[in-house]
């Protein structure tokens, strides 16, 4: 829990206060002084008697009892400061902007560490060190700039970066957004992103609480407790959106699997956002922007009426739109479409978009917004574009607009793009509490990522009943490394894995007798591959289509010696559609689970999908949809498509044999080959590590 003296002291000291506010301790005293708070303040420096009209005292020891302190002094003072204020000032409340500790060198990781335990050790809470600090409707601890116009129902925003965080700040607090807190957590010797999520999680009250939180995060310490949080919060009303940065090249690794190389630290991320029902973002500006959609009402369907004065504008947000998965219907032949254009001047259109022309009026703008609210009941929301090239004010529109946002049950987002031309109408429009989004397009890209991010996935799921025991045996027999074929086979047998029947040889008798057993024709064609190349089909070890005996021979004395081959494995060919499930274990994030177009597809195209263990069969088969192949598996140009039940079954069955065997850190089945009736692993590779 954290500390009431850091969320609402009556006391504050800021330890290195000056009168430069240029400088951290002057600005952040400065910041202190001009917000809500009204205890009492103390000031620290031993060259001032008085810090902007505030009393300065020399040393912590003569302060007076103090709740909370700011410290902005060198590092190598702060760890006695601390001591003081916490074992003889009683402060439990502590935001240390000064920088020089884990994030410099080992002796700063060591006072870092001195720091928090004496911390602890009271019962006290850190934001920090090497952080622009902490603000809420309280008071203002930190020493950056803007201060936002807070607002208990504003943004919860809880930042790894205070540099980024006054960057984000200044977008959004241009557009009308607002907040509740700011967390910069800098360091986060103590308290990180997650132990805040987990504190908002645990206070959460339903009416005073902010409904809003925004993340800006370069690492993730805890992806379990932040899955947990962010769940909870968002099942309670809570929306998240979150940027995750640097997940590009430094988090892939070499593997020896396609799983391995598809790991990315990005797709865990990506999995674990999904999963947590938070909406993924990729810049500042798109971050803000999704924050100012889920300021408005929530959108309901997918349906959209674009209401615009400017044609291009209009087109280009139909566009975003449409390609996102929102539609645009077309109301031109509505029933109630005829009395609107009635009411515009003529060259308007209905059609949707509704454009009333750059002559419209905001008496007109109303008669749309009455229609689209009460007539057209197949539009689920409103977007409203209404700009000026500057020959007139726009404020009776955008008072109109104003209106209508309050009484209209369909959410309206406005689109208000002339920043320069009519500013001060603007301006206007966002004291009343509204929020503008000057860019069509971002706001389209916004509102699908919201509408097309999915509900958090249940904390306990039912997984397909698999063999468990019979798990567990296979597992603790074998060793660290890859499996063999009869270990593996045993693992896919007892989850339920559908596979290929298949025998492994080493002697030629033994592969022709096998041959002649099942019956080795044209209509009966074998497969020969090798056993023991991690990658078959790179050093040709792969023979398909094999018709009669003389082939199977010739092809048992090819394959044997290749490098490394110690057996040659043969099974009847099947047909289907090749498809891929793998798995991989992070140690941070637990199973990931993949799956899409497998074969040579996957290196390819990399059409897969990936969720964290554990996964239902209705999850994945939701997932599936998201595939740019998904046509393919259902089947195109006479083609059979792959069983959707049966293969989501599968995917559903590798995530229950991971949380059986987290012994398991890499798994492969690729290819599963996929028809309307069968779903079947043909090649397997499984890792374990214990």
């Amino acid at each position: 829990m954290i500390a009431k003296e850091l969320l609402n002291p009556k006391s504050i000291v800021v330890c290195g206060a000056s009168s430069d506010i240029h400088k951290p301790g002057g600005k952040a005293l400065k910041n202190l002084l001009e917000s809500p708070f009204r205890g009492p303040v103390y000031a620290v420096n031993p060259k001032e008697t008085e810090v902007q009209g505030v009393k300065c005292y020399a040393s912590v020891n003569d302060l007076p009892q103090v709740e909370c302190a700011i410290l902005c002094i060198a590092a190598k003072f702060c760890a006695q400061t601390v001591d003081v204020l916490a074992k003889e000032k009683g402060c439990k409340g502590f935001i240390i902007i000064s920088a020089g500790f884990s994030e410099e060198s080992h002796e700063g990781a060591e006072i870092e560490k001195h720091i928090v335990d004496t911390i602890n050790s009271v019962g006290g809470s850190l934001i920090g060190p090497n952080c622009t600090g902490f603000l809420n409707v309280n008071y203002a601890g930190c020493f950056d700039t803007p201060i936002p116009k807070l607002d208990p129902k504003g943004v919860d925003f809880i930042t790894g970066s205070g540099a980024t965080a006054v960057f984000i700040k200044e977008y959004g607090m241009s557009n009308g957004l607002k907040f509740n807190s700011v967390w910069a957590v800098g360091n986060s010797a103590q308290l990180g992103i997650e132990d805040v999520l987990e504190h908002l999680d645990e206070t959460f009250d339903p009416v005073k609480s902010s409904h809003v939180i925004m993340l800006y995060m370069e690492k993730i310490g805890d992806p379990q407790r932040l899955l947990k949080h962010s769940r909870s919060l968002i099942n309670k009303g809570c929306h998240i959106a979150a940027i995750k940065s640097g997940g590009s090249a430094a988090g892939s690794r070499a593997a020896s699997s396609h799983t391995g190389a598809l790991a990315t630290n990005d797709a865990a991320v990506d999995a674990l956002f999904r999963k947590a029902g938070i909406v993924r973002c990729n810049n500042r500006q798109e971050l803000t922007t999704v924050c100012g959609v889920f300021m408005h009402p929530e959108i309901k369907g997918k349906r959209c009426a674009v209401i615009t004065h400017a044609g291009g504008p209009a087109v280009m947000l139909t566009d975003v739109l449409s390609n996102g998965g929102m539609e645009v219907p077309p109301l031109k032949d509505h029933p109630a479409s005829a009395a609107l254009l009635a009411k515009l001047f003529g060259g308007s259109s209905v059609g949707n978009p509704i454009d009333f022309l750059a002559t419209g009026t905001a008496e007109q703008l109303g008669y749309i917004i009455d229609t689209v609210e009460n007539e057209y009941t197949d539009i689920d929301f409103s977007v409203v574009i209404f700009g000026s090239p500057g020959l007139f004010s726009n404020k009776e529109v955008y008072d109109l607009l104003d209106a209508k946002m309050k009484t209209c049950k369909k959410p309206i987002f406005p689109v208000l793009p002339s920043i320069i031309n009519v500013k001060d109408e603007i301006e206007d429009f966002i004291a009343k509490g509204r929020i503008n989004f000057p860019e069509e397009c971002v706001l389209g890209n916004a509102i699908c990522k919201v509408y097309n991010t999915p509900k958090p996935q249940p904390e306990h799921v039912e997984l397909p009943k698999i063999d468990v025991a019979r798990i567990r045996k296979t597992i603790d027999r074998c060793k660290s490394g890859y499996l063999e074929i009869a270990d593996y086979n045993e693992l896919l047998d007892a989850a339920g894995i559908s596979r290929k029947k298949s025998v492994e040889v080493s002697k030629k008798e033994d592969a022709l007798a096998f041959a002649k057993e099942v019956g080795c024709s044209k209509d009966v064609p074998l497969v020969m591959k090798v056993v023991g190349p991690l990658h078959k089909s790179d050093v040709g070890g792969v023979t398909l289509g094999v018709k009669d005996l003389d082939t199977v021979a010739k092809e048992f004395d090819r394959l044997i010696v290749i490098p490394e081959t110690y057996a040659v494995e043969m099974y009847p060919m099947l047909d289907g559609t090749d498809v891929y499930i793998g798995a991989i274990k992070d140690a941070k994030f637990g199973h990931q689970i993949f799956f899409g177009l497998g074969g040579i597809f996957i290196e390819v195209l990399k059409d897969v999908q990936s969720a964290l263990a554990p996964i239902t069969a209705d999850e994945a088969k939701e997932m599936l949809k998201q595939l740019k192949g998904y046509k393919i598996l259902q089947g195109v140009r006479g083609q059979e498509g792959v069983n959707l039940d049966l293969y989501a079954d599968q995917v559903a069955r590798v995530s229950a044999l991971v949380q059986a065997a987290p012994e398991i850190a890499e798994m492969d089945l690729n290819p599963l080959l996929g028809n309307p009736k069968n779903v079947v692993a043909v090649d397997a590779r499984i890792r374990i590590e214990k």
